[in-house]
């Protein structure tokens, strides 16, 4: 096996997403037009998507990376919305988009136009959390976006199997696809229901953090592979059961918290620049299988299917925004929405790697030898479909939101409930170590008292500090210096303990333990939420 084309693959998409962080341009959009160009260099490896990797190897880990960061009590309080557009959304376009290339190409049929509007009818998990984080959307709107996108891949993949059973002249009916759909749904959330806690239990009864690492890297694929054996949906199993981990991760110890998010981010950086990179290099597979059809026809096709696309998501979005309004009790429950908020909502609809996916998996010939009606034309158009929202929505959703005006989280009033909240733990804490101090049991030397109250006190002081005023002279608040000054003298510090290692007066095990100590006080001096 050559592992050199995966290894180029990894490390030119790590490459580029790094010096995307550097650009005003979103790190996916930047790949996938890398991988449309090198996709043009003679000799380049065939990286044709293999449905068989993308679905069960690449796809839930990336889902439960971004269910673990989401928020179950966001998602449960937007539950009606995420509902009507990762189920109602889903359905309705794929039936639009299906009837209208059944109308403009020729000779698709109907089962085969159904079946690309399955395919394209889902926007994109990983899409939609990389630009939701690149432009700071406000929470409502990126809480919609990601649960939306959580869960609609389940309603495609349903739809797709029962378009598919269809197309190959299976006797699929509108009846038995309500059924597959009910079933996968069901079966899935039962399957994450039933997993959650004895993995939940393990997590929290393991002491070792590698060993706990190993667990939460196997878990995602564990829970799309037992759901899929009982022929339920893989990606609501997965949701299910990193919704429920992520909300009571504070039960995990914080060493293990400390390691898992470090490998979680290293692991989606990777997988999600590999992904983008994968999309654009998909076009000499995509051109190669045309055949018959000619290129201006074909790009005539794409522009009306991108189009119907768009128009669709609009037309679905903005009524089930507001129409449920006219209901007294969804009024008094909900907060009133914003038709700018509407707007960006329905111009984030970005397609994904899940789409080319599920297109390259569609079979080359039916039952009786006979090849699959229109299915270049299938795997074409979903690609330009994949191609024209990343870049043209992608592109553009930033300048729409300033455009806008729309706002995104307010960094005051964050800091002022990060304060609030820090003051009433604190305040715990007081009472909880006077407590302790009284008992004879735990008597410390007052110097040790006074330094466990001084780091509360720290602690309480340092989130008001931000509240201040900056400096004049280097704009910086009396927190940012603070944090700057500690920086320092930690270099300080782990510049002696490695002038110590060199002179042979202390071995590289005791360095290590050293350096942990000073990178854990770095860390929590210099959080990322700063």
């Amino acid at each position: 096996m050559d592992v050199m084309p995966l290894l180029l693959l990894v490390a030119g998409s790590a490459a580029v997403a790094g010096a995307a962080r550097r650009t005003p341009v979103p790190a996916p959009l930047l790949l996938v037009a890398a991988g449309l160009a090198v996709s043009f260099v003679p000799g380049i490896p065939d990286y044709t998507l293999d449905p068989d990797v993308v679905l069960p190897l690449l796809l839930p880990p990336l889902l439960y990376t971004a269910a673990v960061d989401s928020s179950y009590l966001d998602l449960r309080a937007q539950v009606r919305t995420v509902a009507l557009l990762s189920v109602g959304y889903v359905l309705f376009a794929a039936l639009v988009v299906g009837w209208a290339a059944y109308l403009i190409v020729p000779g698709l049929p109907l089962t085969a136009a159904l079946v690309l509007g399955a395919v394209v009818a889902p926007p994109d998990a990983v899409a939609a959390t990389a630009v939701a984080r690149r432009v700071g959307l406000p929470a409502r709107i990126t809480t919609v976006l990601q649960g939306e996108s959580l869960l609609n891949d389940a309603t495609a993949i349903t739809a797709y199997k029962v378009a598919l059973a269809a197309a190959v002249g299976e006797g699929a009916t509108w009846a038995g696809g309500v059924r597959e759909f009910l079933v996968a749904a069901i079966g899935g959330v039962g399957v994450g229901l039933v997993l959650m806690a004895p993995l939940h239990w393990l997590r929290i009864r393991l002491k070792e953090a590698l060993t706990q690492n190993t667990l939460s890297l196997l878990i995602p694929f564990a829970a799309y592979g037992i759901a899929e054996q009982v022929h339920a949906s893989g990606v609501l199993a997965v949701v299910t059961v990193a919704l429920y981990l992520g909300h009571r991760a504070w039960e995990v110890d914080f060493a293990t918290r400390l390691q898992e998010e470090a490998v979680r981010r290293m692991a989606a950086f990777v997988l999600e620049s590999s992904v983008f990179a994968l999309i654009g290099l998909q076009l000499p597979v995509v051109l190669r299988g045309l055949g018959s059809y000619r290129v201006t026809d074909a790009v005539w096709y794409a522009v009306v299917v991108f189009l119907v696309i768009v128009v669709t998501r609009f037309a679905w979005v903005y009524p089930v925004t507001f129409l449920p309004r006219l209901l007294r009790r969804v009024r008094e429950r909900e907060d009133n929405p914003t038709w700018r908020g509407a707007m960006v909502t329905a111009w984030a609809g970005m397609r994904g790697v899940v789409s080319l996916a599920i297109a390259f998996s569609v079979p080359p010939v039916l039952h009786d030898g006979t090849p699959f009606p229109g299915r270049s034309m299938i795997l074409f158009l979903t690609f330009t479909t994949v191609i024209g929202t990343l870049v043209v929505q992608g592109l553009t959703l930033p300048p729409l939101i300033r455009a806008l005006r729309i706002p995104g989280r307010d960094p005051q009033a964050d800091t002022l409930a990060e304060a609030n909240a820090q003051a009433q733990a604190s305040l715990a804490a007081e009472r909880r170590l006077e407590e302790l101090l009284a008992d004879e049991r735990n008597a410390l030397p007052p110097p040790l008292a006074d330094r466990l109250r001084g780091v509360l006190e720290s602690r309480r002081n340092s989130v008001w500090e931000r509240l201040g005023q900056t400096n004049p002279v280097t704009g910086e608040s009396v927190d940012d210096t603070y944090r700057r000054l500690s920086r320092e003298m930690i270099g300080a510090e782990r510049a002696v303990f490695v002038r110590l290692r060199d002179s042979r007066l202390i071995d590289d095990e005791m360095l290590r333990i050293l350096l942990r100590r000073l990178d854990l006080e770095e860390a929590a001096a210099y959080r990322e939420a700063a």
